[in-house]
């Protein structure tokens, strides 16, 4: 029997250090439990997947508002008459991602500068287009979004 007891008390000992380690390996830094410590770590990661999809429903939106927005922007620059000095006359289209929006021409003469605009519906106008228009859609279909699509002078 005393053999006996002389092995409980050593395994006893032996669980109380064992015990008191675990406990030094489970308290954190400010003297929280582990347990704690992993339950303010997923309340965290409870927040931070709330905010994920509350910014996934923000970004569907954006994304389908940013299609209708007039963002491909294409500009040709040229010089329509002999007697003018300069590539002052333009064709600039102005697109949403979907290809409609408008084209604005503009001819510069000695007497005068004329304005003209047309609709485009899917990169196409019911009315003919000036190689110049043709063209500046082509560069807005062509452009990434907002970036615009210019040409120097007298090309």
């Amino acid at each position: 029997m005393a053999i006996l007891l002389v092995v409980v008390l050593l395994q006893a000992r032996r669980v109380r250090r064992l015990a008191g380690r675990l406990d030094g390996l489970t308290v954190g830094s400010d003297g929280a439990s582990l347990e704690a410590i992993l339950g303010q770590h997923l309340e965290r990661v409870h927040g931070v997947v709330r905010d994920v999809n509350r910014l996934e429903a923000r970004t569907v939106l954006l994304e389908r508002d940013l299609r209708t927005t007039l963002g491909r922007v294409g500009l040709v620059r040229y010089n329509p008459f002999e007697d003018t000095g300069g590539a002052l006359s333009f064709a600039l289209a102005i697109l949403d991602a979907t290809g409609t929006g408008f084209v604005v021409s503009s001819l510069h003469a000695r007497g005068g500068t004329r304005l003209y605009a047309k609709p485009i519906q899917a990169g196409r106008s019911e009315a003919a287009l000036s190689e110049e228009e043709a063209e500046a859609v082509k560069r807005a279909m062509a452009a990434p979004g907002s970036t615009p699509s210019a040409v120097a002078p007298g090309s």
